[in-house]
Order: structure tokens, then sequence, then C-alpha cells
């Protein structure tokens, strides 16, 4: 899949699916900026990467501050001298009862999930449209945003909001030759998960084709996404989750 000399930035990817999407990238010839909240896992992340593979840089910060969405746009730029790819990975998970769950919770997830894949998706496509090259965003989702699951109501529904950005998008950019896409995952083992008690027998239980996703399943799925293989697909979710969604058993 076509990636090579593009340039790109990630959010959310000093480890799990963000990474697994950086070292992809990279490995397949672009050059990317890698970003996470966690200013020392970032710069770690990118510097295993950029020592087994190339060119990778860090910009740590909150992806969903205005300021560090235009460093991350303007080091691509004074790096490497332009933008082609941004996948905006980055999203937090809080779990509450719906009955007891506080506004500073959800404010702080539609603040994470929503505003800051809107505004670097904005800021991404002023830098792509100026450049007069095109250029491919893809937004992580869920399966949440398809499924309802117990105690992720802010989660799911900011989800499901990213799936018709995605969509309203193809109305605002298509002109620009730039494409937008989602991915959206189910259960996947990460450092995060796997922590979890249970999680992978449980979910190999419930799921299908019989194992959680693996970081390079969703990956694989995003990288034809932000190909030049894919540049006539827009506006589209592909679900990533081993067939769980087709009947939901939940995993309580």
């Amino acid at each position: 899949m076509t990636v090579n000399e593009k340039v790109a930035i990630v959010t959310g990817a000093g480890q799990g699916i963000g990474l697994e999407l950086c070292r992809r990238l990279v490995q397949a010839g672009a050059k990317v900026i890698l970003n996470d909240v966690d200013a020392a896992l970032a710069h770690k992340a990118a510097e295993e990467v950029a020592s087994e593979f190339g060119n990778c840089v860090a910009v740590p910060g909150d992806s969903s501050d205005q300021t560090v969405i235009q460093q991350m746009i303007n080091k691509a730029v004074e790096e490497f001298e332009k933008l082609d790819i941004v996948i905006a990975n980055a999203g937090i998970t809080l779990f509450g009862d719906f009955f007891n769950y506080t506004p500073e919770a959800f404010y702080r997830v539609m603040q994470v999930n929503l505003g800051g894949t809107f505004f670097l998706a904005q800021a991404a496509a002023k830098q792509m449209k100026q450049q007069a090259s095109g250029g491919s965003i893809l937004f992580t989702s869920s399966v949440t945003g398809h499924q309802a699951h117990k105690n992720l109501a802010a989660y799911g529904m900011s989800k499901a909001a990213l799936e018709m950005l995605a969509k309203n998008l193809v109305i605002e950019l298509s002109e620009f030759h730039i494409n937008v896409n989602t991915v959206a995952p189910g259960a996947t083992l990460t450092e995060r998960t796997v922590s979890e008690a249970d999680y992978e027998s449980i979910w190999s239980r419930i799921t299908p084709m019989g194992r959680p996703a693996y970081v390079s399943d969703i990956a694989n799925a995003a990288l034809f996404l932000v190909s030049d293989e894919a540049k006539h697909i827009t506006g589209q979710t592909l679900i990533v989750d081993g067939g769980w969604t087709c009947i939901s058993p939940s995993p309580y």
C-alpha cells in the first residue's frame, strides 16, 4: 500500500494502536509526527520507531489543545516540508454509570474525542488545501459507536459522532482531493486491555473469529485507508472487530 515519502501525523501514539500505526507507516516509507499526551512516552516511542525504521519525530501534548494541534502541523511542514496524512487516533474512555456520570467526565470525553479530532482535521485540511496536492484524513472510532455498551454512553456517542463527521467532510473536502474515513476497532489487545482481568479470554469467547484484534489488525486497515490505493474511498467506516458487531454478545 503506497505511503512512501508521505508525511503523516498520528495522535495518541505513545503505545497501542497508535504506536503500531507509526511503525507501519515509517516502515512503508512515510515520515511521521508522533503525538501523545505523555511527553516521556511520546519521545520514547518516537526514538524507538526512528531507530528501527527511520523518520519519526515526537510532538507531545494534549491533542485537543489548539496550540498543540498547530505545533504538530508546523513541525510536519518544518521537518518534512508538507503534510499528506493525518490519523486522529487520540481518545479517552471514561467509564461510568449513566445516572451518576459527571459533567466533568462528559465534557472531557467530548473535548478529546470530538474537539481534538475536529480541530486537527480542520488544521490539517487547511494545510492540505494550501498545498493543492490532496491528502488523507482518518479518524479512530469504535464498535461502541455502533452497538450499545454498558457504562459507555458518552464514549459511544462521541465515536458515533466521529463517523458522521467523516461523512460530512466529504462535502467540504472532496473538491480539494482530500478523502476522509474512519476505522472502528473492536476489542483489541493493547498494553491497557491486557492488564484487565480475563480480557483476552472473555473477548475470545464472544468474538466470532475466536480472538480479540491485535494492533496489527487495526493498523492493516488504517494503512489501507490512508494509502493511494484508497483514494476513491471517502466518508466510510471500516469496522475491524472479528464479527462482534454482527451478533453483539455482551462481555458482562
